[in-house]
């Protein structure tokens, strides 16, 4: 379970480490750490509900995971999968099954980089499911801001936008993000996989873990207790993100975007830790997403976490009901 995995055989389905689950490794050449990859997941035919075929025309959603993090929530899969709709998840290079030996987890000095994958992962999806309509993209944290970037660069390539807490700002206002960029920047163009000095808190980690507080089991190296690094340039590019989100996107999908209705910033474990989002500032990130596109749904849940879908049962089960509606009604 602490290992890194190895690449699948080229354009080959291989068990994942999820149980009832399959991945397949795709190439995106090289960087100045060696050889680049994604890796795409969903279940495999054994578990999929109704043993959905390959070729059919149900709808399909591809899910980016967040920050330090990776796709382990088997239970939003199923669910999307009983909903009708085909799910896939994206591994983003650097980052869990798609870690590899000599990289800096999570590293990319700009997020148009994840076109590739992204593209990738849409192409194939089209080839296994060519009377399907254009994909639905979801997105979680740092995913969410990926997503809503891609969407808006990309028109009319999606049917519906899916935000899971998308970090969209960073904490406080533009001032401290204007701030942060010009203490920032210098170094990142001088030494772009040098590390911030921040403070190393696992309170969410202890909220989500099975081994502490929560009831998620988490690879160790992929969803770490304390954490990555931040990287100078990876932040960068985020800051990047946020100053494109600031100024306005054109998304010209229909978008939801959930979040919690309270953030918590203790480091106490109660139940204010498992009951609000104790990594992003809500109130900023709504005001954020209206400006994303024309057609935007707010969804403020009462008791969710930052990751909405890895809340308590209760939260997560009303967020998922709320979101497959929702689909549904956009798909119809």
């Amino acid at each position: 379970m602490d290992e890194l995995l190895a690449d699948s055989p080229p354009g080959v389905w291989v068990p994942d480490i999820l149980p009832g689950f399959e991945r397949l490794t795709i190439p995106l050449g090289e960087d100045d750490e060696g050889p680049v990859v994604a890796t795409l997941v969903r279940m495999d035919g054994q578990h999929r509900p109704n043993g959905g075929s390959a070729g059919n025309d149900r709808p399909v959603l591809l899910y980016l995971h967040g920050w330090a993090d990776y796709f382990y929530n088997r239970e939003l899969a199923v669910r999307c999968e009983n909903a009708g709709v085909r799910f896939y998840a994206l591994d983003l290079r650097k980052y869990g099954r798609s870690l590899r030996e000599g990289q800096t987890p999570g590293f990319t000095e700009s997020l148009d980089l994840y076109d590739d994958e992204i593209g990738a992962a849409f192409h194939l999806l089209r080839s296994e499911h060519p009377n399907s309509p254009a994909p639905v993209l979801a997105g979680h944290s740092t995913g969410g801001l990926v997503a809503s970037l891609w969407a808006d660069r990309h028109p009319h390539q999606l049917s519906a936008l899916v935000l899971n807490s998308a970090w969209l700002e960073l904490m406080g206002a533009s001032w401290v993000r204007a701030m942060a960029t010009a203490l920032v920047d210098p170094m990142s163009r001088i030494s772009p996989t040098s590390s911030m000095v921040l403070p190393r808190i696992n309170t969410y980690w202890r909220t989500l873990s099975s081994q502490a507080d929560g009831e998620w089991d988490l690879h160790p190296l992929w969803r770490p207790e304390y954490s990555f690094e931040v990287p100078r340039g990876w932040l960068a590019a985020v800051l990047q993100g946020h100053r494109r989100v600031a100024s306005g996107l054109k998304i010209t999908a229909p978008i939801l975007a959930l979040f919690s209705t309270q953030s918590y910033f203790g480091t106490t474990i109660d139940e204010r830790a498992h009951s609000a989002d104790i990594v992003l500032d809500v109130k900023i990130l709504a005001r954020r997403a209206v400006n994303l596109g024309n057609e935007v749904t707010v969804l403020r849940l009462p008791g969710a976490m930052h990751d909405v879908f890895a809340s308590r049962p209760s939260v997560r089960n009303d967020a998922m009901d709320r979101t497959f509606r929702w689909l549904e009604r956009q798909l119809d």
